[in-house]
């Protein structure tokens, strides 16, 4: 059985990781947040204790997968920003080589200015801020430096349920719970959901099959935060009793101050030109997500 290491794995993302790959894989789940019992201490940002746990465990394969992704942390706190997301992926690309084994690099579609309508892998990244620069700085270091890698885009990111998820879906579920019935819900947002699963799942073809290089890896289907939300409540049966109110960003602007992109749209190029793009529909993979970690909640 191969082995794989994987680094910051304690998140919504790891958690995907964790059940998609238990049982083909010999697997060892390290994150600072020991907050699950397949977890083990490990913070990536130390150098010498990340390099003698993975060469101890001596994998088939080092994954890379913990960053710190809220936007507005990442503006306040550089310096730890560019350690965990940018500084510690050196570290990890040094020990991948000398193992002379594979790295997954996990990179965002929030690397871009957000000025055309969808990005593909040829596209030119200019991030904005913080969070995205770190993200991209890691990227290109993979590019440049790395022997043997595996770099997946996500975009917007769904899973894991409410222990772990912190974006967009959470969040509303949140206020839904709090019996929130008026959703004001940002109209000129664009992008591309992500299902934790189904990417987790997409990798481990791309690993079988033995691939290398940069994909985007997100769900089907061009939206938007508000048609996402609209989707959301609708699946739940909610639209009855649920009012969402179309808001510009500009609403939230003392909450997310954060500069974000107006369009994070990401395509699957490299994956439909090779055949291995097994990412669903957006509003499949939504659907999924609700009724395996939010059916209590489901009305209809």
């Amino acid at each position: 059985m191969q082995k794989i290491y994987m680094a910051g794995v304690g998140g919504m993302l790891g958690e995907a990781f964790y059940k998609q790959f238990k049982g083909e894989y010999e697997i060892k789940c390290t994150d600072i947040d020991v907050n699950e019992d397949w977890l083990s201490y490990l913070d990536f940002r130390d150098n010498d204790a990340y390099r003698k746990d993975v060469l101890e465990f001596n994998p088939d394969f080092l994954f890379h997968i913990g960053a710190y992704t809220d936007l507005e942390y990442c503006e306040l706190h550089e310096k730890d920003t560019y350690e965990t997301n940018t500084k510690s992926v050196e570290y990890a690309v040094s020990i991948a080589n000398d193992l002379n084994i594979p790295l997954l690099y996990i990179s965002t579609a929030g690397i871009f200015d957000g000025k055309k309508d969808v990005y593909d892998e040829t596209d030119k990244p200019k991030p904005l801020g913080h969070y995205g620069r770190s993200k991209y700085l890691g990227e290109k270091y993979v590019q440049e430096n790395s022997n043997n890698h595996i770099t997946c885009r996500a975009g917007w990111m769904m899973g894991a349920g409410e222990k772990k998820d912190k974006k967009f879906i959470q969040k509303l579920i949140k206020q839904l719970v709090n019996g929130k019935k008026n959703l004001k819900i940002v109209n000129d947002k664009l992008g591309t959901p992500t299902y934790t699963h189904d990417f987790a799942k997409n990798v481990k073809l791309l690993i079988e099959k033995e691939q290398q290089g940069l994909f985007n890896m997100v769900c089907g289907g061009l939206t938007g935060r508000y048609e996402v939300a609209k989707e959301m409540i609708e699946l739940m049966g909610l639209e009855n009793t649920v009012k969402i109110e179309e808001v510009s960003s500009d609403y939230f602007a003392e909450e997310y101050f954060a500069e974000r992109p107006a369009c994070e749209r990401l395509v699957n190029k490299r994956l439909d030109d090779l055949g291995l793009n097994i990412m669903r529909d957006w509003r499949v993979a939504l659907k999924d997500y609700l009724n395996d970690y939010y059916s209590k909640l489901i009305v209809k």
